[in-house]
């Protein structure tokens, strides 16, 4: 072989590494994105598996609802309903007065999400900005209420609303009478505030900056004014979050209303729903056509408020 047959050969040869040659190690940059990759990977499946978690219980019930009675007693139960009921929608509705329900629930839902945002959110106001003798032992209250469980305070708020004086034939001392059982004082009143929503609006108000207030000041405003016109329309994740929060819960309800009225004219949502469970037994598809018609409205205003409302929280955590 001449030696332009050689240079020939070596410039025609593959620039890669030598046959039976191992690859080079990939650079730490490659490693760390393979393992940033994986660790993606492995958080996506085990989200998409507590989502999955979470939605099916209510596909199920949305699914049940559709069924008919027939079906609802074969065993074992079938995930999808063989003919699709959509009849026990209208038929749930006409089994009582759900237009009714509806309109308590949401009369009494707002007025508690009202109260809540006026008064919570002054009271946080004063707990985050303004100095007075015995805040800080006013907020540990709020907090140590906190850890008090909702079950616990039904008896002594039962006992309250009872012996109102002067309401319901009581007198000034509230005694002989109902107080304010079988009103809408009952239903609206005691779950017009919360701890939590205080707590959350004192936590908003303390990561304003102390700049505008003193600017505002210098302007001749007061604490209310720097309250309503300043700092308030500064926190609208809060005010989203509180208020959603609030109305779930107040919508959502079903001891406290049970409770407290006999009056079919003055029965929740929540309450209205018992009709369709029985001594002789459940009437499963109706049961599960008026829960899915109550959830509708709180799937809705979670999507509208969505956004605010996991900024909310994510704010409220970071402080």
């Amino acid at each position: 072989m001449t030696a332009n047959d050689l240079l020939t050969a070596r410039d025609a040869a593959p620039d890669g590494p030598a046959s039976g040659a191992t690859a080079p190690p990939a650079s730490p940059s490659t490693r760390a994105r393979r393992k940033k990759w994986k660790g993606r990977l492995v958080l996506n499946i085990a989200l998409s598996i507590g989502a999955l978690t979470m939605i099916l219980p209510f596909v199920w019930m949305v699914l049940t609802s559709l069924k008919s009675p027939a079906e609802l007693a074969e065993f074992p139960p079938t995930f999808l309903p063989k003919v699709w009921e959509w009849s026990n929608y209208p038929e749930a509705l006409r089994a009582a007065p759900f237009a009714l329900y509806f309109r308590n629930s949401f009369i009494i839902s707002a007025s508690h999400t009202i109260i809540t945002l006026v008064f919570a959110s002054m009271a946080g106001y004063a707990l985050a900005r303004i100095n007075f003798k015995g805040r800080e032992f006013i907020f540990l209250g709020f907090v140590a209420m906190l850890m008090i469980p909702t079950y616990t305070k039904i008896v002594p708020q039962f006992l309250l609303v009872k012996f109102m004086p002067l309401f319901g034939g009581n007198d000034i001392l509230g005694q002989g009478g109902f107080g304010w059982l079988n009103s809408w004082w009952a239903l609206i009143i005691p779950g017009g505030l919360s701890a939590t929503a205080i707590f959350l609006f004192r936590q908003f108000y303390l990561s304003l900056p102390r700049e505008l207030e003193e600017a505002a000041r210098l302007d001749g405003l007061g604490d209310f004014r720097i309250y309503a016109q300043i700092y308030t329309p500064l926190i609208k994740p809060a005010l989203a979050t509180v208020a959603l929060l609030t109305f779930q819960e107040s919508w959502n309800n079903f001891l406290w209303p049970l409770l407290v009225t006999t009056r079919d004219d003055l029965r929740v949502i929540q309450v209205g729903l018992a009709v369709f469970q029985q001594l002789d037994g459940t009437a499963w598809q109706y049961l599960m056509a008026g829960t899915t018609m109550a959830t509708v409205p709180m799937v809705l205003l979670f999507l509208f408020c969505q956004k605010y409302f996991i900024q909310g929280f994510t704010n409220a955590g970071i402080k």
